[in-house]
């Protein structure tokens, strides 16, 4: 490789570091975690049980340790839990 591809590489590897990391703040705002909604294979990342850590690996539907973001304020009407009570409602088994 020459220089200038090395730089080019390098500058662009930057650019997309950043734009990852803004894409995800931007899912972050206006959502929140909701525990105990998500349909088997439908969760959006790591379960409190800490038995996976990717996204779409849930088994059951509606697991209380798996969460989906939704929008902010609508957790509750979906009748689901925030990190708190589903870890309480984890510990009680």
């Amino acid at each position: 490789m020459n220089q200038r591809q090395i730089v080019s590489s390098a500058l662009a590897a930057a650019l997309a570091l950043g734009l990852g990391a803004a894409s995800a703040h931007a899912q972050d705002k206006g959502k929140e975690k909701c525990y105990g909604i998500a349909k088997a294979g439908a969760n959006d990342c790591a379960n409190l049980a800490g038995t996976h850590s990717c996204a779409g690996q849930s088994k059951v539907d509606n697991d209380p340790g798996e969460w989906k973001f939704v929008a902010k304020g609508t957790c509750k009407e979906m009748k689901g839990m925030t990190a708190d009570e589903a870890k309480a409602k984890s510990m009680k088994k």
